[in-house]
């Protein structure tokens, strides 16, 4: 439309859209915030899922800070030394009936067999973690599996942090070594708990003493064999010395003592 033209008008921090036509007439439209029209073209950061070699280089030449997400008996097994530590999950203590007849279940079963305590989502995740890091604070968030790690990431990544990096698969796939520890067993080890771990090693000693009992016995068996099969070398030649050679066989027998 000729003479029509389209332009904003800010004041005081506030913009709003103005349209004036040909006759003079300005249309203005709603107020909005330059702060409200900057997030509308804000570009998201994506969330960096790395391997643990890469999670080194990340720490340390990249200047990451690791934030371990684990609950407080894993993280207490073994973490990253200098780590921060913000639970993705705590530990529930609610006394509902439903509280109650849930954590019984999981007692009997997850947290007997693998020593995983009953949790509910930490409410104070987010909080916790912008009380002790910037925004802008480059992050390479860890767990043991790699799922609660990638939960907490997204978290971060919509509250604002825009450097986030992942552990893929978790600390259960990072070797001896790669990272300084602090704790009482390696941190890929530091998810096994519960009587998973306490059968693991009986059946190491089981396997030990099976094997150490299946040698005895093969061996056993095979000096056996041994022996068998040359005792009856023996008597075969015997016999078919006597067979085929029998004057040479009586003049041996005629040298043996009468006895």
């Amino acid at each position: 439309m000729a003479g029509t033209a389209i332009y904003t008008s800010c004041n005081l921090g506030r913009c709003r859209l103005v349209l004036k036509t040909h006759n003079g007439r300005s249309m203005q439209g709603k107020l909005a915030s330059q702060c409200q029209m900057r997030r509308n073209f804000t570009v998201k950061a994506e969330v960096r899922f790395v391997t643990a070699d890469d999670a080194k280089e990340l720490v340390a030449v990249d200047g990451y800070n690791v934030l371990d997400v684990r609950d407080i008996s894993q993280f207490e097994r073994a973490h990253i030394k200098t780590c921060y530590h913000v639970p993705l999950f705590v530990e529930n203590t609610d006394n509902d009936p439903g509280t109650l007849l849930l954590r019984t279940v999981h007692n009997n079963f997850s947290g007997l067999f693998f020593g995983i305590p009953f949790t509910r989502p930490n409410p104070d995740f987010v909080q916790s973690v912008k009380s002790q890091l910037q925004p802008e604070t480059k992050l390479l968030i860890v767990c043991q599996e790699g799922l609660r790690s990638a939960a907490a990431a997204n978290k971060l990544e919509e509250a604002g942090f825009q450097n986030v990096a992942c552990l893929t698969s978790g600390l259960q796939t990072v070797k001896p070594g790669t990272f300084e520890s602090v704790g009482n067993t390696e941190l890929q080890n530091a998810g096994k708990a519960g009587l998973v771990q306490i059968q693991g090693k009986i059946s190491a000693v089981l396997g030990t003493v099976l094997i150490c009992k299946f040698f005895d016995i093969f061996y056993n068996n095979f000096m056996m064999l041994c022996i068998d099969f040359l005792c009856f070398m023996k008597f075969s030649g015997a016999y078919l010395f006597i067979t085929f050679f029998p004057d040479q066989a009586e003049k041996l027998f005629q040298l043996v003592p009468a006895g």
